[in-house]
């Protein structure tokens, strides 16, 4: 039986999608200025070094992470190390209608994950609330011409977003998990260190080994590129992370799920922000849909 959702729940699971929108926004602005890794590793260690004097206590030598460091280091590895590089990655090859429209199959991953690995059972308002969400996301891809549906190619960087989606499903169970000791779960900057720490290692690799593979990688910087890196590693780095696990832990993460996909919808209302345009009538019937998604998934 799914949790009720609070208006805290409402509130925290809100902030993800829009940071979200902002970081596609960001990283495909970044394309052949970053290499995809080497970004993903700098936005983590731009986290990192905010994180340290907030959660620096996590690392005592007392400290119950050292216990606990392999659990530490397969949640670093899928969201740190893996969840965004696949998404810098696929935006280097993928277009962004695509990866936002792959990106809303999160939910489905996340109930069958769940009920798979951690025997949770999933009920026919779950299922429902896929098809409601869903179709909202295709209302906003498709600016409510369903007929641009036959338009759609996916190519080989929509499967990075695929495993971005997987990832992202065990790491939010992963959390529910009530075997982390209170010293590091009491305190959301020690909690999300015990993470990130390992997650920056993870993601070295990953961005030394696309250095030795590529011979033409290279960071251009500048002011934009600089403060680009910056937005990304405080916003939806430290900040979504942080309200992602307090309200996947009050909904759980199948519900939790549902709210991925308001991400497109505030992608629309970027791009009428700054791009000037305009909100349409499908936004909204999008926005119903969506939202109704998420209600009919946690009913009891």
């Amino acid at each position: 039986m799914p949790p009720r959702i609070t208006p805290a729940a409402i509130a925290l699971l809100t902030v993800p999608p829009v940071l979200w929108a902002a970081n596609a926004v960001v990283g495909r602005a970044l394309v052949g200025q970053v290499p995809p890794m080497t970004l993903n590793l700098l936005r983590w260690l731009v986290a990192l070094a905010v994180l340290l004097p907030l959660g620096w206590h996590v690392l005592r030598r007392a400290s119950p992470f050292w216990g606990q460091w392999r659990r530490y280091a397969m949640l670093g590895l899928l969201g740190v190390g893996c969840y965004n590089a696949f998404q810098y990655l696929a935006l280097e090859t993928s277009s962004p209608v695509n990866v936002t429209l792959v990106a809303s199959s999160v939910p489905i991953w996340m109930l069958a994950a769940g009920r798979l690995f951690y025997g949770q059972r999933i009920t026919r308002n779950q299922m429902l609330g896929v098809l409601l969400s869903i179709s909202g996301v295709l209302v906003v891809m498709t600016r409510g011409d369903w007929h641009a549906l036959m338009g759609l190619r996916l190519v080989a960087g929509d499967l990075y977003v695929v495993l971005a989606a997987i990832c992202w499903a065990f790491y939010s169970w992963e959390l529910t998990k009530p075997v982390d000791a209170p010293a590091v779960r009491g305190h959301w900057a020690s909690f999300l260190l015990a993470q990130v720490l390992p997650g920056v290692l993870w993601s070295l690799g990953f961005a030394t080994a696309e250095w030795s593979l590529d011979a033409d990688a290279a960071v251009h910087w500048s002011w934009p590129v600089a403060a680009a890196i910056l937005f990304v590693g405080i916003g939806p780095a430290i900040v979504t992370f942080r309200c992602w696990g307090q309200g996947a832990a009050l909904t759980g993460p199948a519900t939790a799920s549902f709210f991925i996909n308001l991400t497109p919808l505030f992608a629309a209302l970027f791009s009428a922000a700054f791009l000037g345009d305009m909100p349409q009538p499908f936004h909204a019937a999008a926005f119903a849909l969506i939202v109704s998604g998420i209600v009919v998934s946690s009913r009891r």
